[in-house]
């Protein structure tokens, strides 16, 4: 099958294009020239030059090909509103409209469960789960969302949503990867309600595994939730000290001065320009209990998630091998 992939040199598309090309399918990836896209070509991946704001670039990277992975997207905590609704909504819908036009034969959109805005207490978060987004991402992931939809419903257009949780692995540097492995590991061992509050992990190699999967068996029109079993932050920093060959010791912070920190911090970009490093959107994934709820995905795309432990060490190895991170401690010789 002859693939186009949107995001190609993103966290997830790195991962993505040489694993649907060592499971031997033909992978174009729509990059822009500025962008750092010259080891898709030495996979074998070839190269569309364009942007999913430019509905003809689009148009022309979408032509002779069988499928679509929409994975571009602006993913962050705080940025300019058009950037979030030029990317996410409007490159959605000239990524739909194309593929309608060039009769895909099916196009995987890449959402997020953050759609879903702030849990509630108590609830778990199946695909039923009423979305009330909070943020300028969350918003515009589920209008992306309505686009595909939309196309589904009144242009026939065979295309499955997956909502994945968060990501961690290999390629990442943001966000999960961030917080649980690079800040920890440099010595920025700081956690809000002792650890107990809940995160959705998802493997990005497993969601790889999951969109597959998606291009041959998933449903038209269905949605579904693609994240590990939700998991304590505390559950999570111990496993990354122990595979790291370190304390998994932590300051507890009271909620109170972390929301004001990140109140203030936020409030000072409107006059930097530059994203604070916890800016106050961060608060709706770090307070609150991400209880996740992906049954239907391991029923209908045979998603296994890859245990913790083992996916910490793979996402681990890499950092070490890029010395991003300083490498494991060992124990320290017996003395004679």
């Amino acid at each position: 099958m002859r693939i186009l992939v949107t995001g190609a040199t993103g966290f997830l598309g790195r991962n993505l294009c040489p694993y649907l090309r060592d499971q031997g399918h033909a992978v174009r990836a729509l990059v822009r020239p500025t962008s750092d896209w010259r080891f898709l070509a030495e996979q074998g991946v070839d190269i569309a030059f364009g942007d999913v704001r430019d509905p003809e670039a689009v148009a022309r990277a979408v032509e002779g090909c069988e499928a679509v992975v929409h994975a571009a997207a602006y993913f962050r905590f705080w940025g300019p509103p058009e950037v979030f609704h030029s990317i996410n909504v409007v490159g959605t819908r000239n990524v739909v409209r194309a593929a309608v036009r060039a009769g895909v034969r099916r196009l995987v959109h890449i959402s997020t469960v953050a759609v879903i805005g702030r849990p509630r207490p108590g609830t778990v978060i199946d695909e039923s789960y009423p979305p009330q987004p909070v943020d300028l991402y969350q918003r515009t992931k589920l209008e992306a969302e309505a686009v595909v939809l939309e196309a589904v419903w009144q242009g026939g257009l065979p295309a499955v949503i997956l909502r994945p949780g968060a990501f961690y692995g290999p390629w990442g540097r943001y966000a999960f990867n961030r917080l649980f492995f690079e800040d920890f590991l440099r010595g920025l061992r700081l956690q809000v309600h002792g650890g107990r509050r809940y995160t959705f992990p998802i493997f990005v190699p497993d969601l790889c595994r999951v969109i597959e999967a998606a291009l041959g068996r998933g449903r038209t029109g269905e949605i579904y939730n693609v994240a590990d079993q939700s998991r304590r932050h505390a559950e999570i920093y111990e496993t990354v000290a122990r595979v790291a060959g370190t304390s998994a010791w932590r300051i507890n912070v009271p909620a109170a001065p972390m929301w004001a920190l990140a109140w203030l911090w936020t409030r000072l970009a409107a006059w930097t320009g530059r994203e604070p490093y916890y800016p106050l959107a961060l608060a709706s994934y770090v307070f609150y209990d991400w209880v996740v709820y992906s049954e239907k995905a391991r029923r209908e795309l045979g998603f296994t998630p890859t245990p913790l432990e083992e996916g910490v060490r793979q996402t681990l190895e890499w950092y070490w091998s890029q010395g991003i991170l300083p490498p494991r401690r060992r124990p320290a010789a017996a003395s004679p």
